[in-house]
């Protein structure tokens, strides 16, 4: 039997039909596959969130505490150290983060006076002329924390503005853990026993930024 033109025109019809949806069937699987299902709350939608650096700076912090306490060096064997042997003294105790190293320390002694919540501590056994002071709040100054694991880079955060606020961040967290008791008003005077972290930008006077503080009774 003869096909009509009307027929003839149906069939390409049809035919067409069938392969634009199966071409778009086609896109449909491969969308599908380059498709990643993100589920509220999971580690991935975290990630697509803006940056926080209080969170950031919760979670981090711990394990930067930790490394700090493990590492830390008593401040007159630091001294001693940095007089004999710089190099060897940065890779036991600290790490070189740009110009300056930044040193772990841990001491007891005496609070000074303080300003704008920064002490003196009279340490025993430090040289004449060594200076150690200890940072505590409210604010907290210092890329100290952000610096000391060496993991925590510029390149890990999209601009500059968070990787400056993920050292605040930082600072925030160990305010909250580490100073929110303190009294600042009555320290001078007290014993207090530090560990923590400060760039050794003058290697006669350290600015430590604590990751533990103890006052004696």
């Amino acid at each position: 039997m003869a096909m009509t033109g009307t027929t003839a025109a149906r069939g390409k019809v049809s035919r067409r039909s069938l392969i634009l949806g199966g071409g778009a069937a086609l896109v449909l699987v491969a969308i599908a596959l380059d498709t990643t299902v993100v589920h509220v709350g999971s580690e991935q939608d975290l990630r697509q969130q803006a940056f926080d650096p209080d969170r950031f700076g919760v979670a981090e912090f711990p394990r930067i505490r930790d490394a700090i306490v493990e590492r830390a060096a008593a401040a007159p064997d630091l001294v001693t150290k940095l007089a004999a042997d710089k190099a060897g003294a940065v890779a036991d105790h600290g790490i070189q983060a740009g110009a300056f190293p930044v040193m772990a320390v841990t001491f007891t002694g005496t609070a000074g006076e303080g300003k704008s919540g920064i002490f003196t501590i009279e340490v025993p056994d430090l040289p004449d002329g060594q200076t150690v002071r200890v940072q505590t709040g409210p604010a907290i100054n210092g890329t100290e924390l952000r610096d000391y694991p060496g993991d925590i880079v510029f390149g890990n955060f999209t601009n500059q503005i968070e990787y400056q606020d993920a050292g605040a961040g930082l600072n925030r967290a160990m305010s909250a853990e580490v100073l929110s008791d303190l009294d600042r008003d009555s320290l001078t005077g007290k014993t207090v026993t530090v560990t923590g972290a400060f760039t050794m930008i003058n290697p006669k006077s350290w600015l430590v930024t604590p990751v533990r503080l103890e006052v004696a009774e």
